[in-house]
């Protein structure tokens, strides 16, 4: 895994995002699928970071971790709460967000499912709110 600190060229921002290796970031860069999490711009660039060399005993990183399971524990509880209280609709995201918008569609509940970042990109400029979270997968451990 590595770790690249990424800046918006839209609205200046900066903040961290892990790939799985260089060659992956190029490849999602290249796809248009790195966005910015504050603006949804695709204007990403990554800066230059230094190495974080860690001894045995670092309590730092035990730190790091345990702030990390804490993020996994509420992002996980959030996404139960979503199971439960949202009607999932897959890959159709952007077709039912749209259908809810322009045709008064009615759920007996919110939706949530997956879209591009283009897709997202596209519905909000037709005014149509969409937020992205992000999503741990239950067989993550």
């Amino acid at each position: 895994m590595i770790k690249y600190k990424l800046n918006c060229k839209n609205c200046k921002r900066i903040f961290d995002s892990w790939f799985s290796s260089s060659k992956e970031y190029e490849k999602l860069k290249k796809m248009q699928l790195i966005n910015c999490n504050f603006c949804n711009s695709l204007k990403i660039e990554k800066s230059i970071m230094s190495p974080r060399i860690l001894s045995n005993n670092d309590s730092n990183q035990q730190i790091s971790t345990k702030k990390h399971n804490e993020v996994k524990s509420k992002i996980k509880e959030f996404q139960k709460y979503i199971k439960n209280n949202f009607e999932y609709v897959g890959d159709s995201f952007s077709y039912e967000a749209r259908s809810i918008h322009y045709e008064n569609k009615k759920f007996k509940k919110g939706i949530y499912g997956k879209a591009s970042s283009k897709d997202i990109k596209e519905l909000k400029e037709e005014g149509i709110e969409t937020t992205v979270i992000p999503w741990v997968s239950d067989n993550e451990n």
